[in-house]
């Protein structure tokens, strides 16, 4: 008796770990909130039964499936991973395309509610609410399920699946892809501005975390042999929910231990309170729920990192890319900041390389950009002036793809890419910062320059699951980069700190470098100096001149109308939506509309 409550144990335990483990990966580090979680478990679970159970027929036919193929191990297992995968299909198009966020979460949890009350209700299709049972167990032609034998081997097995799934979840997670999915959970339009094609991301999440909770439900299925649509309700996703959450969000560890603590742990507890038959029969269930809410409350009020935080990850780098110092080499003197690297091959001198053509934007009925039309010459620093509401911001926005125009043209290199996204715009080397510091707060300030790099090997499902030794010297070279622009810019101390820790120009800075560590052809740059010291300003200014001279087009929105005195030539001024005027900044000063829309006081 004591050893089948072991492996009763043990068993539920490598259930829940794996299935807490694919929401960690959706959630804690993807930044899919799933709430449909458990439909995929469920599915899974469905699938192994009718692909290990003999045709409907059997057993005197007193329940209805589809399927009854007989399949012998491991393929049940097999079949419901693939289909929990497969399932996650049709909802990345509702959380990629059509909801982000929070209405994607509502969205899936919908879905959910909606599914179970088909698959309840409807027999024909799955047996209704009565479900599967009679479910064959693993080999149990040739082995006796009843001995405990049997028990222990099917317990070795469950662990080992879930041991394997927690390493192959890691290798995706300590990779550069596993740093995009990162940057895509903290800020997913920064992140689609850096090239990330954010549907292709979170499909692939949606799909992994599918097929491991379809997985997690096959073998529960194949362990207790029945399986009912009442079992896979929305609420079990909240459970495992609160077990990440209580063992720390993007902490794989923690999300085991959490399914220790919460579906195991609280299951076993109750076995021990004391019953009465005064007691409401449902009362310690509804306890149980009570005290998972409580537990997720005081979790996110006095813990929110969980049991086990998330892991810093410092990156170390290697001298000059991998070579060692030569013994008794002087150190390097530090660089010029003007001096920053790699920008692309200078363009033709006056060339047009963006261009914008009646471009206008509205906001339900009211116009925030009207008609603009102007043209950005290659390897100049551009001002764009104006006051508050002028419509700055937004024009740079549907420049860069992250706001669609309502009407007009933008033209790159001259090529008509009104329609390509942002991320698509980014990697033809248009791109954006934002005004607000939009830097990735839970990423280091090494891992925010580094995961702008394109063209990473490691930074695809593919190149994450072939390792480091595939990876390792496109990382030691986007490294090198990035030391270098951080020793340029006086930051090299803060290489290791959360980016969300420093102050509000050290900010500014993180995100102007991680622009230049995607490489761009054109930089908009969304009011850089804001919040910045002005010998600070004084210096981007300075770098990002030095930058326009090696063949950089930057296009800067800037209210310091003494940055652009300095270091923009020309100064495109807006004004209620539209293109006032165009010159130098001398030239500007001595027209009366200009003056009376922006310069006076």
């Amino acid at each position: 008796m004591n050893s089948f409550y072991i492996v009763n144990l043990l068993i539920y335990a490598a259930v829940d770990a794996m299935a807490c483990l694919g929401l960690s990966q959706q959630f804690g580090i993807g930044g899919v909130t799933n709430f449909g979680f458990i439909i995929f478990q469920a599915a899974g679970g469905y699938t192994a039964a009718i692909l290990a159970l003999p045709s409907q027929t059997a057993n005197g036919g007193f329940q209805s499936y589809i399927g009854g193929w007989h399949l012998p191990f491991p393929l049940p297992w097999i079949g419901a991973a693939v289909v929990g995968g497969v399932i996650a299909l049709p909802f990345t198009f509702l959380v990629g395309r059509r909801l982000r966020g929070d209405f994607a979460a509502v969205g899936l949890l919908v879905t959910a509610v909606l599914l179970n009350l088909l698959v309840t209700n409807y027999r024909p299709l799955l047996n209704g609410d009565a479900g599967l049972s009679l479910i064959p167990q693993p080999l149990q032609g040739e082995f006796d399920p009843q001995s405990s034998g049997y028990g222990w081997d099917f317990t070795i097995g469950a662990l080992i699946v879930a041991v394997a799934v927690y390493f192959f979840v890691r290798r995706l997670t300590e990779s550069p892809y596993g740093r995009t999915l990162r940057a895509m959970r903290d800020n997913d339009t920064v992140a689609d501005s850096l090239g990330k094609n954010l549907l292709s991301l979170r499909t692939a999440m949606l799909v992994t975390g599918g097929a491991i909770a379809g997985l997690s439900g096959g073998i529960l299925v194949s362990y207790i042999t029945t399986w009912s649509p009442a079992a896979w309700g929305y609420a079990e996703t909240v459970v495992l929910f609160a077990a990440v959450i209580i063992g720390g969000t993007g902490n794989h560890l923690g999300a085991v231990i959490g399914a220790i603590c919460v579906p195991v742990g609280f299951e076993e507890i109750t076995r021990y309170i004391p019953t009465s038959n005064n007691l409401p029969p449902n009362l310690i269930p509804s306890l149980e729920w009570v005290a998972i809410g409580l537990l997720i409350v005081l979790f996110l009020w006095f813990r929110p990192q969980g049991i086990l935080p998330e892991r810093k990850r410092v990156i170390r780098v290697p001298d000059t890319a991998g070579v060692p110092a030569q013994p008794g080499a002087r150190p390097r003197p530090a660089p010029d900041p003007a001096s920053v690297p790699e920008p692309r091959p200078r363009p033709p001198g006056g060339r047009t390389v963006l261009e914008a053509r009646d471009v206008s934007r509205d906001y339900g009925g009211v116009r925030a950009v009207s008609g603009v039309s102007f043209r950005v010459t290659a390897g100049t620093v551009t001002g764009l002036i104006g006051p508050n509401g002028a419509g700055k911001s937004t024009l740079l926005a549907m420049l860069a793809g992250t706001l669609p125009v309502s009407g007009g043209q933008v033209l790159y290199d001259g090529k008509d890419v009104t329609g390509l996204p942002a991320f698509r715009r980014a990697r033809l080397g248009l791109v954006r910062t934002f005004q607000m510091a939009s830097e990735f707060k839970r990423l280091t300030v090494m891992e925010n320059l580094l995961s702008a790099v394109p063209g990473h090997r490691g930074d695809s499902f593919r190149g994450a699951l072939a390792g480091p030794r595939y990876w390792k010297k496109d990382e030691d070279a986007a490294a090198a980069r990035a030391r270098d622009l951080l020793e340029r810019f006086g930051l090299a101390q803060h290489a290791g700190s959360y980016a969300g820790d420093l102050s509000g120009g050290q900010r500014r800075l993180v995100e102007i470098m991680r622009a230049l560590m995607a490489e761009p052809a054109v930089l908009l740059l969304d009011e850089p100096m804001a919040g910045v010291h002005p010998d600070l300003a004084r210096t981007i200014g300075t770098a990002l001149t030095g930058l326009a001279a090696g063949g950089l087009t930057i296009l800067m929105v800037e209210h310091e109308l003494a940055i652009m005195d300095e270091f923009c030539d020309p100064v495109i001024v807006m004004a209620e939506g539209a293109v006032l005027a165009e010159g130098t900044m001398a030239e500007l000063r001595s027209r009366a509309e200009v003056v009376e829309a922006y310069l006076v006081g």
